[in-house]
């Protein structure tokens, strides 16, 4: 005999997650309600404490730096390959 297992939208787990959060309820009490095991329910919770500082960091400043290194990078790559493409034109003359 197979369990299938249940599977959760976010929504549905940042609803139970909050409510664990929120302690108005026991987790058996909100294991019941959703037919969640108490596990479950307490990883979830945890992941939420978890993530929560993040949502307000400034993501800008991140993606910016990103970007700032990205364009370093790709410069850099072009500066190579010019030199190597004007080598390459230097010998190709050289061989006629």
């Amino acid at each position: 005999m197979a369990v299938i297992r249940k599977k959760h939208d976010a929504a549905f787990k940042a609803r139970v997650a909050l409510e664990a959060v929120r302690g108005e309820k026991t987790v058996a009490q909100i294991s019941s309600d959703y037919k969640v095991h108490g596990n479950q329910i307490r990883q979830w919770k945890k992941k939420l404490l978890e993530e929560l500082p993040g949502i307000f960091k400034d993501r800008r400043k991140k993606s910016d730096k990103e970007n700032e290194e990205l364009t370093a990078e790709l410069y850099r790559q072009i500066g190579q390959l010019k030199v190597e493409l004007d080598w390459l034109k230097k010998k190709s003359a050289l061989l006629r």
